[in-house]
C-alpha cells in the first residue's frame, strides 16, 4: 500500500549532542576530516564514506546509541572540540578580512550563480566538471572568508544515476530527492511561512519557487525549488532534473535561475541582514537572465533602460566554460519574446530591448536565435575563460562581437580553474603532511587559505614544498596503499554492477582477481561527449591488449563516465568500452565503473598512478580531474589542452603529441594520437614505473611524484583561483559599480549613444612620418619616427577618443604580431571639416620586419577597456593613405 502523504520525522538529539545537528547541517564536514571521523565514530556501521550524509546518519542512529554517546566522555570531548573549531572557522577573520584591514577596496558581497553545484555526494546537484568547479569555488571562498552567496536550482531528481544493461548499454535512473532528508534548511519569513519567489509567465500564469539553503562553511548556497503547491503541474516540474526537457523547459529553468535567483538573494539578505552583493558572477550563460532582473530593479528606481544596463554591466562578471558553439544554450527568439514584456516577466522592459542582447550579430551567426553566452558577455563588463588556452580560444570564438579588433584584444581574460584540496586529497596524504609539519599547517597548505601571509601563494608553495623531505620509502608505501584501496573499491563496485546486469554470484568469482595493487594503474573518468574521446585507447585493440598483458610491465586501467541521456553517440562509446572490458582475456586489467560521481572520484584520483586525458585539442576548456589526481601524487598523461597546456612540465608527467592543425582528417588524427599514446606508455611511462633501484624502489618515478606534490600542487589550488577572481575581477567590478551611481550611469549611457551615432563618420584621413628616419625601406634600431596623423571626429570631441599607433613585428602577410600600442597627443587646432591633428614619437626598439598602423578608439573614464564598445577606426588600406609603414 502507498502512503497518501509523505513527511520526514527528524530525530530529537539529547541535549549534550545538540551540537551534532549544527555540524551535520554545515557542509564543511564534507572537507573537514575531524568532523567526518566524529560522525563515523557515532555509528561506524552506518557511515558509508562514498555517499556519507550526517543528516541521514543521525536520523538512523537508535535512541539507545545516542544516549550512550551522550555519556561517552571521549566522544563528548571530540564533539566539543569539533563544535568549537567550526565556531572559530565561521566567525574568525580570514584572508579576505585581512585584506580589508590592510586597506584593500573589496566588494561587500558577491553573488555567484551556477546551474549546478557539486559540494558533496550527499547533495547530488551536479553533472560534471562545471558543477564540481562551482562547489570548489564556494568551499575555497569560505576558507578565504570571501563573502559569497551561491545561487542555483534544487533538482528533485538530480542529474541521473547510471547503470548498465547486460550488453553494456547505459541506463538512467532518476531517484526522487526529498529536500527534508538532505542537508538543507527551508528559508522562512518571520511569521514562519516559507519564503517564495514568483515569476510571471505568459497567459497570466505564475511560477513560484521556495528557497532552500545549504550552508557551505561560511557561504550560504540558495537553491530554488518549483515543486510547491501553488504551482500547476507543469510549473511544479520546472526544477525536476538537471539538463532535462526541451527548449521551453530549459528556458523556464534559466529564467528561474537568473531572475528568480536575484529575487532569492534579495529575500535572503532582507531576512538575515547579509550585505547586499555589489558584484554578480555568472558561471556560464545559463544564469544570464539575472542581468535583466537587475536592470528591472534599477528601472524601478527611475533609471532608463540604457543607464540601468551600464550600471548592471559595471558590477557583473561572466565566466565562459565552453570552447565550442555547440555547448552554448540558444533559444528561438520568438520563444524568448513570448516570456517577456507586459504579458510575461519584466513588465515595462519590452522584448525589443531584451532580444538584441542575445542576438548573434556577427558573421556566421544565426539572427533567429537568442544566444545565452552572447547575452552574458553583453551584460558583463568583465569576462574570462577558465585556462590560458581557453581564454585565447574564447577571444577567437567571440571575436565577432568586437569587429575590427584582433582576437588578442577581445576583452576576455582568463582565470585558470583550481580544485579544493581538502575535498579531494586522500586522508593518507593529509596525514603524511601533518606528520611532517603539524596538522594545522597541513590543512592550511592543502586549502591554500588562511589569514595573513600564510594565505598567499608563496606561503602555500613553501609548505607544500615540505613534501620534498618525505623519504622514497614513505612515498612508495603511500602510493601502494592508495592503489590497494582502489583495488578493493573497484572490486566492490564491479560486483554490484554485474549483479545489476543480471549476473549470478556463481558467475562472479573472477572479480576477486580484478586489478593488482602492484601494477601500474591508469585512470580515465569524465563526462562522455565525443571530443573527450573515451575510446581513443581502443583504436588498436591488439596493441592495447599487449600493454595490459605485458609479462613484466603490465598496465591496468580504471574507466568511468556518464553520457548525457539524450546522447546516443556517447552511449555507444560507453558500450564499446564496456564490451572490450568484458572480454575474459583482459577483464582483470581494465574495468568500467558505472555511476561516476563525487563518492567514486574521491577513491579513484588517489588510487591511480597516472591520470589519462586525451581530448581533441583545444576543446577542453580546463579539465580539473587531472588537478585532483595530481594533489594525490598521481602523474598526468595528457594532451596539452586546458590547464595542462600551461602547466605541463616533464617533472609532472607526459604530454601526448597532438595532430591538430595538421590538415589531417579526424580518423587519421585519432590514429596518430592513439599511436603516440601507446608509444608513451610502452617506452616511457611503464619503464619508469617498473625500473627499480636500491630498496626495490622506482626512484625516478618517486621523484616525479614528489615534484608533482611540491611544485604543481600550489598552482592547482582553488584558493589560488578564488584569490585571482577577487583581485582581478571582483574588486575592479565593485569599484566600477560604485562609480556608476545614477548620474554617472546616465552620463555613460548618453555618451555611448552619441559615440555610436557619430562613429560611422570617424576616420583616419592621413598618416605621415619623418622622412629622414626610413631610408630605402629600412631604419636603424633605436631610431625614432615622428608621426603626424589627421583624424575626422564626426562631431565628437577630442576627449571622446584616443588615437593610437599600433606597432610590432610583422609576418609574411604584413600582419602585426606581438603588437604594442602608444597613444598620440592632440597637436591643437582643427580645420573647417572638423579634422584634428595628433602627433607623437614611435621608438624603433626591435629588429627585423617591423610595421605600424594607426587607429581611433572611443575613450571614457568609465570604460573598462578601449575595446568595450567594439568600435575602432583604422586607415583605409585601399587608398594607401595612412595605411602604415613596413620596415624590412
Amino acid at each position: 500500500m502507498k502512503a497518501i502523504r509523505r513527511f520526514t520525522v527528524r530525530p530529537v538529539l539529547p541535549e549534550p549532542l545538540r551540537p551534532l545537528s549544527d555540524l551535520a547541517r554545515n557542509l564543511r564536514w564534507s572537507w573537514h576530516t575531524e568532523t567526518r571521523e566524529l560522525f563515523r565514530a557515532a555509528d561506524p556501521e552506518g557511515w558509508r564514506p562514498a555517499d556519507a550524509d550526517p543528516v541521514r546518519l543521525l536520523g538512523a542512529v537508535p535512541a539507545a546509541r545516542l544516549a550512550e554517546l551522550a555519556g561517552d566522555q571521549h566522544f563528548m570531548r571530540r564533539l566539543t572540540e569539533a563544535s568549537e573549531d567550526l565556531r572559530e572557522y565561521l566567525g574568525g577573520p580570514r584572508w579576505y578580512q585581512d585584506q580589508l584591514s590592510q586597506g584593500a577596496e573589496l566588494p561587500a558581497a558577491i553573488a555567484y550563480f551556477s546551474p549546478e553545484f557539486g559540494v558533496t555526494a550527499a547533495l547530488p546537484q551536479y553533472s560534471g566538471g562545471l558543477g564540481i568547479l562551482a562547489g570548489d569555488h564556494l568551499k575555497a571562498a569560505s576558507d578565504l572568508g570571501v563573502p559569497l552567496i551561491g545561487v542555483g536550482l534544487l533538482y528533485r531528481h538530480g542529474y541521473f544515476r547510471q547503470s548498465l544493461s547486460r550488453d553494456g548499454w547505459q541506463q538512467e535512473h532518476y531517484p526522487v530527492l526529498d529536500p527534508n532528508e538532505l542537508p538543507l534548511t527551508l528559508l522562512r519569513e518571520p511569521d514562519g511561512t516559507p519564503s517564495r519567489v514568483m515569476l510571471a509567465l505568459p497567459g497570466g500564469r505564475s511560477l513560484y519557487a521556495s528557497v532552500w539553503q545549504a550552508q557551505v562553511g561560511r557561504v550560504p548556497l540558495l537553491l530554488l525549488d518549483s515543486d510547491v503547491e501553488e504551482n500547476a503541474p507543469g510549473e511544479r516540474d520546472v526544477t525536476d532534473r538537471l539538463y532535462g526537457g526541451g527548449s521551453d523547459h530549459r528556458l523556464l529553468q534559466e529564467m528561474l535561475l537568473g531572475i528568480g535567483g536575484v529575487r532569492a538573494v534579495r529575500t535572503y539578505c532582507r531576512l538575515t541582514g547579509h550585505a547586499a552583493p555589489e558584484v554578480f558572477h555568472t558561471n556560464e550563460g545559463h544564469a544570464g537572465f539575472l542581468g535583466l532582473e537587475r536592470i528591472r530593479e534599477l528601472c524601478d528606481t527611475g533609471l532608463d533602460f540604457d543607464a540601468a544596463l551600464e550600471a548592471v554591466r559595471a558590477g557583473a562578471v561572466f565566466t565562459t566554460h565552453t570552447p565550442v558553439p555547440a555547448g552554448i544554450d540558444r533559444f528561438d527568439r520568438q520563444l524568448v519574446a513570448r516570456h517577456f514584456g507586459d504579458d510575461g516577466e519584466l513588465p515595462g522592459v519590452g522584448a525589443e530591448k531584451i532580444l538584441p542582447l542575445g542576438t548573434e550579430t556577427y558573421e556566421g551567426g544565426e539572427p533567429g536565435l537568442f544566444n545565452m553566452a552572447v547575452m552574458g558577455l553583453r551584460l558583463a563588463q568583465r569576462a574570462n575563460g577558465v585556462s590560458t588556452l581557453h581564454g585565447a580560444v574564447s577571444r577567437e570564438m567571440f571575436s565577432g562581437l568586437w569587429p575590427g579588433f584582433d582576437p588578442s584584444e577581445v576583452p576576455i581574460t582568463s582565470v585558470t580553474n583550481g580544485v579544493h584540496a581538502p575535498t579531494w586529497v586522500a586522508p593518507e596524504v593529509q596525514r603524511l603532511g601533518a606528520g611532517l609539519f603539524g596538522s594545522g599547517c597541513a590543512a592550511n597548505a592543502l586549502a591554500g587559505a588562511g589569514a595573513g601571509a600564510e594565505g598567499g601563494a608563496a606561503g602555500t608553495a613553501g609548505r607544500l614544498d615540505t613534501f620534498a623531505d618525505v623519504s622514497d620509502r614513505e612515498v612508495w608505501d603511500l602510493r601502494r596503499g592508495l592503489r590497494e584501496q582502489l583495488v578493493t573499491e573497484v572490486r566492490k563496485r564491479l560486483h554490484a554492477s554485474w549483479r545489476h546486469r543480471g549476473a549470478g554470484s556463481a558467475e562472479l568469482g573472477w572479480i576477486d582477481g580484478v586489478l593488482d595493487p602492484d601494477v601500474l594503474t591508469i585512470g580515465f573518468a569524465r563526462r562522455v561527449p565525443s571530443y573527450k574521446r573515451l575510446t581513443l585507447m581502443l583504436h588498436d585493440r591488439d596493441r592495447l591488449r599487449e600493454l595490459l598483458l605485458h609479462p613484466t610491465r603490465p598496465i591496468q586501467i580504471v574507466v568511468a563516465g556518464k553520457a548525457h541521456p539524450a546522447d546516443d553517440g556517447g552511449k555507444r562509446l560507453v558500450q564499446e568500452l564496456v564490451r572490450f572490458a568484458d572480454d575474459p582475456r583482459v577483464r582483470h586489467r581494465i574495468v568500467f565503473l558505472p555511476d561516476y560521481g563525487m563518492g567514486m572520484a574521491q577513491k579513484l584520483y588517489p588510487g591511480c598512478d597516472v591520470w589519462l586525458n586525451n581530448p581533441l585539442r583545444p576543446l577542453e576548456a580546463c579539465g580539473t580531474s587531472g588537478m585532483k589526481a595530481a594533489l594525490n601524487g598521481c602523474l598526468n598523461l595528457s594532451v596539452r589542452d586546458g590547464w595542462w597546456d600551461e602547466w605541463f612540465d616533464p617533472d609532472f608527467g607526459w604530454a601526448i603529441p597532438t595532430a591538430d592543425g595538421s590538415g589531417t582528417d579526424e580518423a587519421r588524427r585519432d590514429e596518430l594520437e592513439a599511436n603516440a599514446l601507446y608509444a608513451l606508455i610502452e617506452d616511457r611511462v611503464a619503464p619508469r614505473f617498473y625500473d627499480r633501484g636500491s630498496g626495490d624502489l622506482p626512484e625516478r618515478w618517486i621523484e616525479m611524484v614528489r615534484n608533482t606534490l611540491a611544485a604543481l600542487g600550489p598552482k592547482v589550488l582553488a584558493g589560488r583561483m578564488v584569490r585571482e577572481y577577487v583581485e582581478r575581477l571582483y574588486a575592479p567590478a565593485a569599484l566600477s559599480r560604485r562609480a556608476l551611481e545614477p548620474a554617472a550611469a546616465r552620463e555613460l549611457a548618453a555618451w555611448k549613444t552619441r559615440v555610436r551615432a557619430a562613429w560611422p563618420q570617424v576616420a583616419v584621413d592621413h598618416v605621415e612620418a619623418s622622412a629622414d628616419t626610413v631610408v630605402g625601406g629600412s631604419a636603424e634600431l633605436g631610431a625614432t619616427l615622428a608621426l603626424r596623423v589627421r583624424v575626422a571626429l564626426g562631431g565628437l570631441d577630442p576627449e571622446d577618443v584616443e588615437v593610437q599607433v599600433v606597432a610590432g613585428r610583422v609576418d609574411s602577410g604584413d600582419a602585426i604580431a606581438e603588437a604594442r600600442t602608444f597613444p598620440l597627443k592632440p597637436a591643437g587646432g582643427h580645420d573647417l571639416e572638423d579634422r584634428r591633428l595628433y602627433e607623437g614619437p614611435l621608438a624603433l626598439d626591435r629588429t627585423g620586419p617591423y610595421g605600424y598602423t594607426v587607429r581611433v578608439l572611443p575613450s571614457h573614464r568609465l570604460l573598462a577597456s578601449g575595446a568595450e564598445l567594439g568600435l575602432v577606426a583604422v586607415p583605409d588600406a585601399a587608398t594607401g593613405d595612412g595605411g602604415g609603414v613596413l620596415l624590412r
